[in-house]
Formats: structure tokens, C-alpha cells, sequence
């Protein structure tokens, strides 16, 4: 990016948008798992735009669809028939797994998130939430006000009571040292503490399934159902937020609510990102009594607009058509070991986490659980530098390093990227 066009994004926009890399990039065009800058320079994408370019940049399946679309017409409203919103809201409600699922959608997964708070707070009558600790749910001022990971939460005012429950982050806390199914019972029991401390009549826990700004952290599989069996004990909704999760992207499931599905669906499913693959999509399912349960009037302005249901469907169908949940398990497993591998030979990498292609990679002070943000940016700079994108997340230290490329991601390009990584690891300062 031009020197000129920072100082005139300084100029013109907030302080508080961040931008990556010390030298900031303009991004101009991109095609399969690569993107050029304004200078030229190629880079195997594994950040996706924040997990947003799920398939592939530039997919001719979705450029055709939206060109397509915009001849005809771009926008009209949820005031009138929308078939390319129906069409996307009944297979997305048939693949959620919620019985009698409807679907509203929104532009974003913050919209998303806070759309479903509405609807959770309406149906029990209560402002109260339980929110893992460590979460993060959008830059809303409701979903600011249930976000647990406070480098993302810029103030303590909120329309809601929140309540924040242990189980997200297993690798760290005073549950750390437990085995899986001791620090499920833990958890549980932490919870059954918290709701006897209420006044019982709680809305929801709001929960992702595994935790995208805070790291890629996740609890062991089934602990949200057992959750699920306390919070039916008193009526208390499940909100799955799979705004980063959704869409096969964990690769051994569609949903990440399915590695804790023994108790059933979430009453509530939120979604954004990865379905539009760059359009502005997001949307909450739900069952009916729960989705209908608002006495007053609602539209969307943007919500569902032709444009974007149109990428919406063709994205979807090249996702299961190409089963790309399939290539998420396959390559995001060998990617998974190669950089196991490579962490075991490199000082300062605590742990590589994830599944599928959503992939953390903990760095920390050599011999020590310390977090380092600091070699967490280094390292990211030497990525940008070697031709690779990644990003960085992590609780408020922000030390650890995220891999999310598009699903359609090669063998080849693992290895690449792997490699590239290995480098940045071994040379950032």
C-alpha cells in the first residue's frame, strides 16, 4: 500500500481500526488461496479475509452468480418475495439440524449475534446470559456486553446481566491440569454453582464452539451437551455462535455444535462469514416457537438481499458439491501434524491446536507459559515479508497465531505454507 493511502486512512478513519503489519498492504485482487497486493506481491492466503473467503478467491461459480444477480436486480428489501432468500433460508434451516428451523438473515455475525440475544432475552423474558469467558461475539454494544475476551470489549456498560462460565480455554486456568473428563465435570459443576446463584430465570449461554479471537481454543468434545442437559433443567436457551466455525470449516463436522450433540441441536444457531465468501451474509436459526416468539413488527434493509443470497447459494452448493468439509479434515490434519512437527523443534511454540483448517499456534516466552505478543507480531511480519498471511488472536495477550485458509486449500499449498511459517518461527527477531 501506498504511503499515501495510510496517512489518508489515518486521516479519515478511526483510531481504533487495526491494521496489520508495520507497512500496511492494500489487498487488489486474489484467485484460488492467493492474493497481490498494490505492489505486486503474491501471498498464499492462509487468514482468509478473517475466515471469510471459505472456498476460494475469485470462485467462478460465485462471480458468475453475483454478476448475474446484479444484472437483474440488486436490492429490494424484505418487503417483498425474495426467492434467492427463500431458496438459501430452506437449505440452510434442512442443514442446521434444528427441527422446524426458521431463518432470519442479517449482513453480519455481530447483526447475527445480537439479533439472536433479541430473540433469547424476548422468549425467557430475561436480560441474564452466560457467556464463556474468553469469547468473543461482535463489536455491537450487546454483543461487546457478552464478549469475555476483553481486548475485545471496549466498555463495561451493557443492556445485559452477563455471567461468565469456565470450559472454553482448556490449555489454561485452574481446570488446566485436569483430564478431559475432569475438567468437564469441573466445568459443569461451576455451572450448576453460577445458576444457583441467579434468580433462575437465565435467557441463554452463548457459546462458540470453538473460540476464533481468543485464540482457536475449544473445550473437550460433549462438554457443551452436558451444559445443554443443566440449562434445559431450567428452561435456559443454547445459542451455537458459528460465525468462524460453521460450514464444515472444523472439518470432522458441518456444525462445531455436533462435537457436543449428544444432547440435540442448539435452540439457536448463528452464522455469518464463510457462507458468503466475501459478501456480506450472516443469520440466526431457530426453531419456530423461539424464532416467532417477537410481538412487534421487523424488516431487513440489507438482510437477505438478492446479491448476496445469490453468493450465498453458490457458494454453498461448490462447498457441498466439492465436499469441502471432507478436504478441510484431510488437509487440515496434515497440516496440523506437519506443524506439530515443526513446533517441537522451535523454542517459544507452547502448543498447535485446532481442527480441520482452524488452526492456533501458541507462542509463549521459551521454557515458560508466559505469553509473548510481541513474537506473535514479529512473526507475523516475517510471514507477510516470506509471502504468507496469517493472523493472531488469543486472550487479552493476543500470542497466538491463527490459520484459517479457504477449504479448497491444496496439499501442496499446506506444505508451502507450512514451510513459510517454519521460517518466520526460526528467523523473526
Amino acid at each position: 500500500m501506498t504511503p499515501d493511502l495510510h496517512t489518508r486512512h489515518r486521516a479519515a478513519l478511526p483510531d481504533w481500526l487495526a491494521l496489520y503489519y508495520a507497512d500496511p498492504i492494500e489487498l487488489t485482487h486474489g484467485e484460488g488461496r492467493h492474493v497481490w497486493d498494490a505492489d505486486g506481491n503474491k501471498y498464499l492466503d492462509f487468514f482468509g479475509g478473517i475466515l471469510t473467503t471459505m472456498t476460494a478467491h475469485a470462485l467462478p461459480e460465485v462471480t458468475k452468480a453475483v454478476s448475474e444477480q446484479a444484472g437483474r436486480i440488486i436490492h429490494s428489501s424484505t418487503l417483498y418475495l425474495n426467492r434467492p432468500m427463500v431458496e438459501l433460508a430452506e437449505r440452510v434451516a434442512q442443514l442446521s439440524g434444528i427441527p422446524d428451523a426458521r431463518v432470519f438473515f442479517t449482513t453480519s455475525g455481530t447483526e447475527a449475534n445480537d439479533a439472536a440475544l433479541l430473540l433469547a432475552t424476548s422468549h425467557r423474558r430475561s436480560n441474564q446470559i452466560l457467556a464463556m469467558r474468553n469469547s468473543y461475539h461482535g463489536r455491537s454494544f450487546s454483543a461487546v456486553g457478552i464478549t469475555g475476551n476483553q481486548g475485545w470489549s471496549p466498555t463495561s456498560l451493557s443492556p445485559l446481566q452477563t455471567l461468565y462460565v469456565h470450559g472454553g480455554v482448556r490449555g489454561r486456568g485452574p481446570y488446566a491440569h485436569l483430564s478431559d473428563a475432569e475438567f468437564t465435570e469441573a466445568c459443569v459443576a461451576d455451572l450448576r454453582d453460577m445458576l444457583g446463584q441467579t434468580r433462575g430465570d437465565v435467557a441463554a449461554l452463548i457459546a462458540e464452539p470453538v473460540q476464533g479471537v481468543g485464540g482457536f481454543t475449544s473445550p473437550p468434545d460433549g462438554l457443551y451437551a452436558r451444559f445443554r442437559d443443566v440449562l434445559q433443567e431450567h428452561g435456559i436457551l443454547w445459542i451455537s455462535d458459528e460465525v468462524q466455525t460453521g460450514w464444515g470449516r472444523t472439518g470432522d463436522h458441518f456444525w462445531g455444535w455436533q462435537a457436543h450433540a449428544q444432547s440435540g441441536p442448539p435452540d439457536i444457531l448463528t452464522f455469518a462469514k464463510g457462507i458468503g465468501n466475501g459478501m456480506s451474509i450472516g443469520g440466526v436459526v431457530a426453531r419456530a416457537d423461539v424464532m416467532n416468539c417477537l410481538d412487534a413488527n421487523s424488516i431487513s434493509t440489507f438482510g437477505g438481499s438478492p446479491i448476496t443470497m445469490a453468493a450465498g447459494l453458490a457458494n454453498l452448493s461448490y462447498l457441498l458439491e466439492h465436499d469441502l468439509q471432507g478436504n478441510a479434515r484431510r488437509v487440515g490434519g496434515l497440516l496440523i501434524e506437519r506443524l506439530r512437527a515443526i513446533a517441537a523443534q522451535v523454542e517459544g511454540v507452547r502448543e498447535v491446536r485446532g481442527r480441520g483448517l482452524m488452526i492456533g499456534v501458541e507462542l509463549v516466552k521459551p521454557g515458560t507459559d508466559q505469553a509473548v505478543p510481541a513474537a506473535a507480531t514479529a512473526v507475523l511480519e516475517a510471514c507477510r515479508a516470506g509471502g504468507l498471511l496469517i493472523g493472531k488472536g488469543g486472550g487479552h495477550d493476543t500470542s497466538v497465531l491463527r490459520i484459517a485458509p479457504p477449504l479448497s486449500l491444496t496439499v501442496a499449498e499446506a506444505e508451502e505454507g507450512a514451510a513459510l511459517l517454519e521460517r518466520a518461527l526460526r528467523t523473526a527477531p
